[in-house]
């Protein structure tokens, strides 16, 4: 069955551009058919988007399983002395990542195609990786993205992930706290928990 986490989606591509305004400032994005979340920012990204906070040490920040690249161009525009890089599986995707980066003019973002982080060198660390998490891919698999991230990071870099509390955030956050020093609930909504691990 075909997934948004399908490496080359074979359904109908099917475009939709809208609005997204943060912090007063407006944002245009092109989201397709074959993506998560086509049409609109869904609730946990937001909520990612508003509870991340710029790392105190310096370097990238890299966006796993970018879709469209709504929370990495969004930090782009918060912290644009960072660079920010963004990966996805999806083909589609990264097409419209690239797009986003390119129509809202942001210069110092890039995206590209990759199966976890297995695309990146192994010696790039970041200072600060955010994930919304594809739990329809199984625990098993998100859980080894998880230990890529933190394999990832520099000293003291910053682990941000937003999860539903029925899809695991509980579990999720004891097996955080299994690979890193500190895990912090930083904010929780509706449901959804914000987890920073540090």
């Amino acid at each position: 069955m075909e997934h948004y986490y399908s490496k080359n989606p074979q359904s109908k591509f099917t475009t939709e551009t809208w609005e997204y305004i943060y912090n007063g400032h407006p944002l245009t994005f092109t989201s397709g058919s074959g993506i998560f979340s086509k049409g609109k920012i869904d609730f946990g990204s937001q909520l990612l988007i508003q509870s991340f906070q710029e790392p105190e040490i310096d370097g990238e920040i890299l966006d796993v399983g970018c879709g469209y690249g709504i929370i990495g161009i969004t930090l782009d525009r918060a912290y644009t002395k960072r660079h920010i890089t963004m990966i996805d599986i999806n083909e589609r995707a990264i097409e419209l990542s690239n797009r986003n980066i390119q129509q809202n003019e942001i210069s110092n973002a890039s995206s590209f195609q990759s199966d976890g982080l297995s695309s990146l060198p192994t010696e790039t660390k970041f200072a600060a990786i955010v994930m919304n998490p594809p739990i329809r891919v199984g625990k098993a698999k998100v859980y080894d993205l998880f230990k890529q991230c933190q394999s990832a990071l520099k000293p003291s870099g910053e682990f941000w992930i937003v999860i539903q509390k029925k899809q695991g955030a509980p579990s999720a956050e004891k097996f955080l706290s299994t690979l890193f020093g500190e895990v912090q609930i930083v904010n929780r909504k509706k449901g959804y928990v914000i987890l920073k691990s540090k």
